[in-house]
Formats: structure tokens, C-alpha cells, sequence
């Protein structure tokens, strides 16, 4: 998992890693969240998910603390990150605003 998530983050394109559990309450909030997000943003963006207690060691790297946690990155840089359940429109607004 580690090398591929590697190589997608050296992306072009924004890719937005949405760190979650499926026992999280505000993970099921954001999901239908980051759906919109991807319906607004089409092509433009990736959206990954990433299971933290399927991924620990991928979650430990990159010091997830707590879920939900997404992370915005561009050409292997992290452009973004926030923990907790935000809009759709501040989410895009941020990817907007970060990616170039």
C-alpha cells in the first residue's frame, strides 16, 4: 500500500486523502461530504480513502492523530490538512485556493 500511496500523492493533480474508520461517527458525516466534493470537482481532483485501522502504519507515518483527518497533497507536497467534519464548500475552497 505504502508505494502506491506514494506515487499517487506525487500526483499533478490535487489528491485529497480522506484518513477514516468505519466506527467513526463524523467519518459518516464527511463521507457524502467528499462525494459532493468529488461530483463539484470531477477530473480535477482524486479523492482517496484510507482505512486507519486497515492502515495503521500508513496512518502513523503521516501522524493521524484522530478521524476523520483529510490531507491535501500536490506533486508529493501536503498543501492542506484539517481533522473534523468541514462543508463542502470550505473544503473546496481550500483546494482551490492550495492546488495549482
Amino acid at each position: 500500500m505504502s508505494t502506491s500511496f506514494e506515487n499517487i500523492i506525487q500526483s499533478e493533480k490535487p489528491v485529497l486523502i480522506d484518513f477514516f474508520a468505519t466506527w467513526c461517527g463524523p467519518c459518516k458525516t464527511l463521507a457524502p461530504i467528499l462525494k459532493e466534493v468529488k461530483d463539484s470537482l470531477g477530473e480535477r481532483i482524486t479523492i482517496l480513502k484510507i482505512d486507519v485501522d486497515k492502515n495503521q502504519a500508513l496512518a502513523s507515518k503521516y501522524q493521524v492523530r484522530g478521524v476523520p483527518t483529510i490531507i491535501l497533497y500536490q506533486k508529493g507536497k501536503q498543501l492542506w490538512r484539517e481533522s473534523g467534519v468541514l462543508s463542502k464548500e470550505e473544503i473546496i475552497r481550500n483546494i482551490v485556493a492550495k492546488s495549482h
